[in-house]
């Protein structure tokens, strides 16, 4: 099991990923685009809002979801593969289940309190700094909505990406001799892939 030490270390790198920035910046781009929730209004000012927000967001659920509240229910925040030996509709679904469902720090599995406490944490700060017209019912539901689908599709990725890697990336390396046999050089997938992208 993780010490809350790692779990923070392990919080830091899943949110200031240059990955997850880019997410957040492409994220208040199409928000812009039509001038969507939180509806900060148009231009760059006010896309640097959307960007700010979109980051806190961010920030204060993989905080709450994956240091505080994983460390108080005793839950670890890595995302675990399934691995290849499953079928492909049988990962996808472990996958997109991980989002309610967390491996305690013994090793078992049970509904996850910490992500899904942890979003709702973090939504209803966002309330404080989302404008007015933005701060609703029917919108802090579909931003719930929103997370719990968003950090279902990020598990897809490190549940498949070493196998599509693998595939797409080994590299064959030519014999030395005319009569030695061919080699072929697999990098190596690491079981457990840490955490995901998701809000947690």
């Amino acid at each position: 099991p993780l010490t809350f030490k790692e779990k923070f270390r392990l919080f830091a790198r899943q949110t200031y990923d240059p990955a997850t920035i880019a997410g957040a910046a492409l994220g208040a781009a199409i928000s812009q685009s039509h001038n969507g929730d939180p509806k900060y209004g148009e231009g760059w000012g006010p896309y640097g809002e959307r960007f700010g927000a979109a980051m806190a967001n961010l920030t204060s659920q993989n905080f709450f979801g994956g240091v505080l509240l994983a460390a108080a229910f005793h839950e670890d925040p890595r995302y675990f593969r399934r691995g290849p030996q499953y079928g492909f509709w049988d990962r996808f679904g472990y996958s997109l289940s991980r989002v309610v469902i967390a491996r305690t720090d013994n090793g078992t599995d049970r509904f996850s309190y910490s992500s899904t406490l942890g979003m709702a944490m973090g939504i209803g700060l966002s309330n404080t700094y989302y404008p007015a017209s933005s701060v609703n019912g029917a919108e802090i539901a579909s931003r719930f909505g929103t997370s719990l689908i968003s950090s279902a599709l990020s598990n897809i990725l490190p549940e498949f990406w070493p196998d599509i890697h693998q595939k797409l990336f080994h590299k064959r390396v030519k014999p030395q001799s005319a009569s030695g046999p061919s080699k072929t050089a697999v990098p190596s997938v690491p079981s457990i892939k840490e955490g995901s992208a998701g809000p947690k």
